[in-house]
């Protein structure tokens, strides 16, 4: 029996107007080499500023997950020779971060579907060794006889966390994935859009024999750019490190790339040692004093996931699996809270919600963002609903034609002739006549059969022409032929 270890070692890129060190834009899409300037590009004279607003953020992403922030934090040069540094090094932090320690939580609705029932350890936290600050390097752009160079995403403030080696399997490292990009854009510090580059992953990986405490070999996955991908990479890897220590097998640490389409990790560099980057301090750059951007954070700081959760149990009263799956998404969150606002009972907006409007967005190919019905009118819709002005048929109806046109729920009620009678004194009278009409099956009802109650609920809606509210048909029926 093997056991697993893996840390990971996640980029994100911060969600600033400008580069970490030059006022250059950071718009993801322009035009190859268009956003650069002598800083970016390392030109010789030209020297590098700080962007504040990527410390604050930095510091911000810290104080989410219980990290230290020491006093002072210092930059410092990672030197080596790549393409993609065009000054030969990268501007990085070393020995003083801007975050120390800390956790993130990992909970159910974070893990895999196919995994939220079998969760190895319940409500687990992964520790972090560090966060750090950098700037990005360029996209290196590989055709089938030339490479080429984009520097517009060099200088891009880009934030590392690095976990302790204490996730244990693919699921794991997906939840721990899912529950990070979740916090980082409730905070607004990324986008952590993984096919924009915004979010990528290093996944180191060692496999040991159940009796052994040392870490195996550490295995590198180098540049993984989705969750789906970095689970698949693992188990992949997993497999392969221990079906090699079971043929007696020496594993050593190296770097290696995943190939998606075979499923399949391949050996890229053997790995290099922290001293072969030669760090030392940026002579450019003086160190940070924290302490003013740790009250600016603080201001900041938002309601995050798991707060979120709680309060939509409490004060909607609804169950925590479906609070859990609307604080998942904050758009969605946001479109819920909108829409329970004034709701009679806002369990029943979450159920419209979790099922018929994500089925039709889902159907569409469209998101909360761009949902054709606006969160008042699916609160209009479902207060209708509540209020005995429509039946809930009706109301899959109505829905079906605000979504496809936009229209309000009073409009299309109006304009189909939907709304539902109610009217307890009307109800009454047409009862009375049905009762009347029908002496068989209202004396059948009254001795014990009671499938004749149905035939008398249908004639009373035949009389309403089918506007008649049901339960309140029900209800007079009952109360009468029980005299």
């Amino acid at each position: 029996m093997y056991l697993t270890s893996i840390g990971l070692e996640v980029h994100v890129q911060l969600k600033t107007r400008s580069k970490m060190f030059c006022a250059c834009s950071v718009e993801f899409g322009a035009a190859p080499n268009s956003h650069t300037c002598p800083i970016c590009l390392g030109l010789p004279g030209a020297l590098p500023v700080m962007n504040h607003e990527a410390l604050r953020m930095t510091v911000l992403t810290g104080l989410m997950l219980g990290c230290e922030i020491p006093a002072i934090s210092k930059f410092d040069r990672k030197n080596y020779f790549y393409p993609d540094v065009a000054k030969n090094y990268q501007i990085t932090q070393y020995d003083q971060p801007l975050c120390a320690n800390g956790r993130v939580p990992l909970h159910d609705l974070a893990y895999p579907k196919d995994a939220q029932k079998k969760i190895a350890t319940a409500d687990k936290q992964v520790a972090l060794v560090r966060i750090h600050l950098e700037e990005d390097v360029a996209k290196s752009f590989h055709l089938e006889n030339s490479s080429g160079i984009d520097f517009n995403r060099a200088g891009t403030p880009l934030m590392e966390l690095v976990t302790q080696p204490e996730i244990n399997s693919p699921e794991e490292a997906s939840a721990f994935l899912t529950a990070l990009k979740q916090m980082l854009i409730y905070a607004g510090v990324s986008d952590a859009d993984m096919e924009k580059g915004q979010l990528r992953c290093d996944c180191n990986v060692s496999v040991r024999a159940s009796a052994e405490q040392e870490l195996g070999a550490k295995i590198e996955i180098k540049n993984m750019n989705s969750i789906s991908g970095v689970r698949r990479a693992l188990a992949y890897e997993i497999q392969r490190q221990s079906a090699a220590l079971a043929r007696g097998e020496t594993l050593h640490q190296q770097t290696r790339g995943w190939n998606d389409e075979a499923g399949q990790t391949f050996v890229m560099r053997t790995k290099e040692f922290a001293h072969d980057y030669r760090y030392f301090p940026d002579p450019d750059l003086v160190p940070v004093k924290t302490q003013t951007l740790l009250e600016e954070a603080r201001a900041r700081l938002p309601e995050l996931p798991q707060a979120k959760r709680t309060r939509f149990v409490q004060q909607y009263g609804i169950s925590a699996y479906d609070a859990g799956i609307l604080a998942n998404d904050l758009e969605l969150a946001g479109y819920f809270e909108a829409a329970a606002k004034d709701a009679r009972k806002p369990k029943n907006i979450a159920n419209w919600i979790l099922n018929d409007l994500q089925n039709a967005l889902a159907g569409s190919v469209r998101t909360i963002a761009v949902c054709p019905i606006p969160a008042e009118a699916l609160d209009e819709l479902v207060n209708l609903i509540d209020a005995g002005r429509i039946s809930g048929k009706q109301g899959k109806e109505v829905f079906a034609e605000m979504f496809a046109s936009g229209k309000s729920a009073r409009a299309v009620v109006q304009e189909k002739g939907l709304e539902q009678l109610s009217d307890a004194a009307t109800i009454e009278a047409l009862c009375d006549q049905v009762i009347a009409a029908n002496p068989k099956p209202a004396a059948d009802f009254r001795a014990g059969h009671a499938a004749a109650m149905n035939f008398l609920k249908g004639q009373v809606m035949k009389l309403s022409r089918g506007k008649a509210n049901p339960g309140v048909i029900g209800e007079i029926l009952e109360k009468k032929l029980a005299i």
